[in-house]
């Protein structure tokens, strides 16, 4: 393979990071991909940065408006990942 082709754990830690704001270029996503597929590790971190993103989506609104989540907020963003990283 390639050298451009391969990355570092480092660089897909940041490749991970820019994606979830929709930052990461199409070669950016292929590389990550490709060292997801022989690293557990960053993998893992993938699926969890991922799923932290979604749930924070949804409580966004809130912080808009106050700066902060509210407490009934906070108790449903830690059921919601409670149950996500149980899976």
């Amino acid at each position: 393979m390639s050298r451009k082709l391969l990355i570092t754990c480092e660089e897909a830690t940041a490749i991970c990071n820019k994606n979830q704001y929709g930052e990461a270029s199409a070669w950016d996503k292929i590389r990550l991909g490709l060292h997801s597929l022989g690293c557990v590790h960053c993998k893992t971190y993938s699926n969890q940065n991922n799923i932290l993103t979604k749930l924070m989506g949804n409580h966004t609104h809130s912080c808009s408006n106050s700066g902060h989540l509210t407490d009934e907020d906070k108790v449903e963003l830690e059921e919601n990942l409670d149950g996500k990283l149980k899976k």
